[in-house]
C-alpha cells in the first residue's frame, strides 16, 4: 500500500466515523425528545 493509499484510507475512516457518530447522536436526541413528550403529555 503507498503512503497515498494510506492516507486515502485514514481520510475515508475518519469520514465514516463521523458519520457514525453523528448518527448515533442524533438518535439520542431523538429519543430525549421522544422520552420529554411522553412525560409532559402525562
Amino acid at each position: 500500500m503507498t503512503p497515498e493509499e494510506q492516507e486515502e484510507f485514514i481520510r475515508r475512516r475518519k469520514a465514516r466515523n463521523v458519520v457514525i457518530a453523528l448518527g448515533l447522536a442524533g438518535f439520542v436526541v431523538l429519543f430525549y425528545f421522544i422520552t420529554i413528550v411522553r412525560i409532559g403529555g402525562n
